[in-house]
């Protein structure tokens, strides 16, 4: 990765979030990094990441530069960014989208030729280099590629391989995911106020309680239904407590936010403008 030139296009939360990331890893140059941004402000925020950054309002600059091209915006506008950057393309260069939706397919074509696409699907945790992250080639993407693209995101977080097929699923459950957790945390820091704690008090109990339980799952490789167990002793207050999640559906309706979200990944996916 070293001899790598990677362009960044869109000055954003997750493109800046991958910028740093990758400025923190022991092969990364900021001399090698790129951001692409329009707007003045962020293209600002953007070169004063690390001293020798560059930064451009181009996008086409910006593709011309890397070697990889990463795609960081909105599906919305994917095909006209991809026919911006057109001209700087070439089958030596490797393209990540990180565009939810955004089908390797319909990259490929836009930019022609055999230009290697790799669609991957972050979340905004990769700001504490912490993402959950999934990755698939396109058609004209090797196993290098593949390994270019893994490297890249390893640097803000964990990343696993996917059918394309599932990337929309991907998208409702860990590129959303963050959303969730944050809604579950503020009702539990609500919890903790109504029944005598500080904010303070509550939000950090809450916090780590959710940091803790899940290092449990990822350590012990227990079914989250198995752990439960462990908790939930005869006439305890977990069993209490569990009775009024089930009696109120708090699961029925994580299941229905993530295929909510997957089905508008979807949508977002024949919305790009032609």
């Amino acid at each position: 990765m070293n001899s790598e030139k990677i362009a960044i296009i869109g000055g954003g939360n997750m493109g800046l979030a991958l910028a740093k990331g990758i400025l923190k890893t022991t092969w990364a140059d900021p001399a090698h990094i790129m951001i692409a941004e329009p707007l003045t402000d962020k293209l600002a925020q953007a070169k004063g990441i690390a001293k020798g950054i560059n930064g451009t309002d181009s996008n086409l600059e910006a593709a011309t530069f890397g070697t990889v091209v990463v795609l960081s915006v909105k599906p919305q506008i994917m095909a006209l960014v991809l026919d911006e950057i057109k001209p700087a393309m070439r089958d030596t260069k490797l393209v990540i989208s990180v565009a939810a939706g955004v089908a390797t397919a319909f990259i490929e074509k836009r930019l022609k030729g055999k230009v290697p696409v790799i669609r991957a699907m972050p979340n905004i945790a990769a700001i504490v280099r912490a993402a959950a992250t999934a990755i698939c080639p396109g058609k004209f993407a090797t196993q290098t590629d593949l390994a270019t693209a893994r490297h890249v995101f390893e640097a803000v977080g964990l990343v696993v391989d996917v059918e394309e097929v599932l990337m929309d699923a991907v998208t409702g459950l860990s590129g959303t995911g963050p959303m969730y957790v944050f809604q579950i945390l503020e009702g539990l820091s609500d919890a903790g106020v109504k029944v005598g704690l500080s904010r303070d008090v509550a939000n950090t109990l809450a916090v780590q309680t959710l940091i803790g339980s899940s290092k449990l799952i990822q350590q012990t490789k227990e079914h989250p239904a198995k752990l439960k167990d462990l908790v939930t002793s005869p006439g305890g207050t977990a069993i209490s407590a569990l009775h009024s999640l089930e009696r109120n559906g708090l699961k029925a309706l994580l299941i229905d936010a993530v295929e909510i979200a997957t089905q508008r990944s979807s949508e977002l996916g024949t919305q790009k403008k032609a």
